[in-house]
């Protein structure tokens, strides 16, 4: 069964996905019910911390789908991502054969390179038979790898199969929906946003982040909430190296309700800075009057409202 039933509208996937705690505008909606339909891939490109990996598991959530996440790094390879032979396994099964005295190379050989030695790792997982239905593939920060590595994935994505020598061509009976992100540390060859959907993932404005936030942190009063949006919003006008995202305004507020805050001060922004700044250089920006001028402003902003 594919996604069409799950996402029958736009509207459906910003309903579902808000179910799940994912509160998106309709821009973000309508590509994801477009990778849906057509079973393309979607390219989410973005800052991080705004919510692109989010986004996939909210999906996992509301579909009930598997979800299985590709970790990108430097250096990973096709093996790494798609199988690898269980070595210890094959080891034991090779002295057990010469303690017993088995001669039959061939059916050793046969047995070791079978489906019961082989780990199959995300790519692979994806396109294997599974009783819910087509699971989500998330690849997760691709712009960690290098370029034979999306040269690769451009060519799996494009059929959903992948060939081991040892057994043949696999092939997906049915595509997973598949979600890219990149925090565009580097730039993503063309022939692969080609192959997929593109969003861009920006940082939201002041009603959505509010939006985003009561969802997230139900608990949190509405003064607290609209102080804390409007600080992180103003902070992110600042030089700073890097931005607060989505997940630091959360991670903030969190913070904030375990200290029984219910106002922002200088003094609470200045003993939780760690939670929304994760570098010194930024933190050192805000430390004596520059708190002060910052709250005063984001206050004053909230009081135009």
């Amino acid at each position: 069964m594919g996604f069409e039933r799950e996402f029958s509208s736009i509207d459906a996937v910003q309903s579902r996905l808000g179910a799940a705690g994912y509160v998106c505008g309709r821009a973000l909606a309508t590509v994801v019910f477009l990778a849906a339909r057509l079973g393309r891939p979607l390219f989410l490109e973005g800052e991080a911390g705004v919510g692109k990996t989010e986004i996939a598991k909210a999906l996992s959530a509301t579909t009930g789908r598997r979800l299985i996440r590709l970790q990108c790094y430097e250096g990973l390879d096709a093996a790494s991502a798609v199988y690898e032979w269980n070595f210890a396994a094959q080891m034991i099964a090779i002295r057990t054969a010469e303690a017993s005295g088995a001669t039959d190379r061939k059916a050793l050989q046969a047995e070791l390179f079978s489906k019961d030695y082989l780990i199959a790792r995300p790519l692979l997982q994806a396109m294997m038979p599974d009783e819910a239905g087509a699971p989500i593939l998330l690849i997760d920060e691709l712009d960690r790898t290098d370029e034979p590595f999306e040269a690769f994935l451009l060519e799996a994505l494009s059929d959903f199969q992948v060939t081991i020598p040892e057994l043949g061509t696999l092939k997906a009976p049915e595509p997973p929906l598949v979600i890219l992100t990149s925090n565009r540390t580097r730039e993503v060859h063309d022939a692969l946003k080609r192959r997929c959907l593109y969003h861009w993932v920006d940082y939201p404005d002041f009603d959505r982040e509010l939006e985003i936030l009561q969802a997230r942190v139900p608990e949190a009063a509405e003064t607290l909430s609209r102080e804390v949006v409007a600080f992180v919003q103003t902070l992110r006008t600042e030089d700073l190296f890097k931005k607060p995202g989505v997940a630091e305004t959360i991670d903030w507020a969190n913070c904030l309700l375990a200290l029984d805050v219910v106002t922002l001060s200088p003094e609470v922004i200045a003993d939780t800075l760690g939670a929304i700044l994760k570098y010194q250089d930024d933190i050192a920006k805000l430390h004596g009057s520059e708190a002060k001028r910052l709250l005063d402003q984001a206050k004053a902003d909230l009081a135009a409202r």
